[in-house]
């Protein structure tokens, strides 16, 4: 189907709103993002399928995520309108104008979503983290809900992939059969972004506007901590762990096992996008001390 399809059942969403203009974004994980203009000046961005995925639908998981992130945070993009094929959310301006540490604006944009709490670990409904189905069944214990549900389908999904080699893959068995020995067994479950890499954050004159693309679960918020640390972003700066700590307090441990949770994205990045992380994958291992 062509885009021009596509933009056409777009505009029957917005009650036949003309789109006088439209620019593909990007296409990935055969889901395009196009930016759309308004004749009324409305800017949105929508997603669509351009090959359907039948076993797991990101456009909804990611509309169901954002509307209940919206009735928390006002950093989010509002949903316009969605149905089964079809995204349509607010378009949130942002240019490339990096902040070069870490303002306050963002850090208490980050605190704000690590404050709210649950009692297990998951979440009420599937999501996802580049239109990859995670689970999120309900968990008491943190390392049975981080192998099961996160480190171990992906570790599998890379290997699927990727050949990764018997000595990385030996010693990531080892992590997952002794991963209690690594992480903290019972943080206190936290509500996560989910996804929350540079990518996903959005700037505008250096200011902090809004966040995008979100994998929501409860989790440990040392997992995301880690994530936003591992790309090292310009506005992520050396003094980040310092100012976090003082809003939410670290494990004394956190450094040690800090890779821990950076090869699980280290997996992530090797299954969805470049065997090249696969050295990462060794240099994460290496640091700690597999």
């Amino acid at each position: 189907m062509t885009i021009q399809y596509h933009i056409k059942q777009i505009e029957n969403l917005l009650n036949k709103e003309k789109i006088i203009k439209y620019n593909l974004l990007q296409t990935s994980f055969d889901i395009a993002c196009v930016k759309l203009e308004l004749s009324n000046g409305d800017k949105y961005i929508s997603k669509y399928y351009v090959t359907e995925n039948k076993s797991f639908n990101a456009i909804n998981a990611e509309a169901d995520n954002l509307k209940f992130l919206n009735k928390k945070f006002n950093f989010f993009p509002e949903v316009i309108n969605f149905d089964n094929c079809y995204l349509i959310i607010d378009y949130i301006n942002n240019d490339k104008d990096k902040p070069n540490s870490t303002n306050e604006d963002f850090l208490e944009s980050i605190i704000k979503i690590h404050k709210v709490s649950n009692k297990k670990y998951g979440f009420d409904f599937s999501t996802q983290i580049g239109a990859l189905k995670q689970i999120n069944n309900f968990e008491d214990s943190w390392t049975n809900f981080f192998v099961a549900t996160r480190l171990n389908p992906m570790f599998e999904l890379a290997n699927k992939n990727e050949h990764m080699g018997d000595l990385i893959n030996n010693k990531i068995n080892y992590l997952i059969n002794n991963i209690e020995n690594f992480i903290p067994n019972n943080p206190p479950p936290v509500l996560l972004h989910g996804d929350m890499w540079e990518g996903n954050i959005l700037f505008k004159e250096k200011k902090f506007v809004g966040f995008i693309d979100p994998g929501s679960f409860f989790g440990h918020n040392e997992m995301e901590v880690a994530y936003l640390r591992w790309f090292n972003p310009v506005f992520v700066d050396s003094k980040f762990l310092d100012k976090y700590n003082d809003k939410i307090k670290l494990d004394k441990n956190y450094l040690l096992y800090e890779p821990v949770y950076q090869l699980y994205y280290a997996l992530s990045n090797v299954a969805l996008w470049d065997k090249l992380y696969i050295n990462e994958t060794k240099r994460l291992l290496k640091k700690l001390r597999l």
